[in-house]
């Protein structure tokens, strides 16, 4: 399993992440901002399952 996600598309994520579980937590916007948690693993890990499977990359391909 190769990283499929960017560092720019990274580190987005992981900002997005964390803003919408700390609005979860914080009950302003209740649990949607759940959804925050893949993008957050997504971001931390490199690899996106979705992006995978429509064959997309935001990263360079190592030579």
């Amino acid at each position: 399993m190769s990283g499929n996600v960017g560092t720019l598309d990274r580190v987005i994520r992981v900002i997005i992440g964390a803003v919408l579980l700390a609005a979860s937590a914080t009950g302003k916007i209740g649990i949607w901002g759940w959804l925050g948690l893949p993008l957050m693993l997504t971001g931390l890990i490199g690899w996106c399952g979705l992006y995978q499977l429509i064959g997309f990359r935001t990263c360079p391909l190592k030579k």
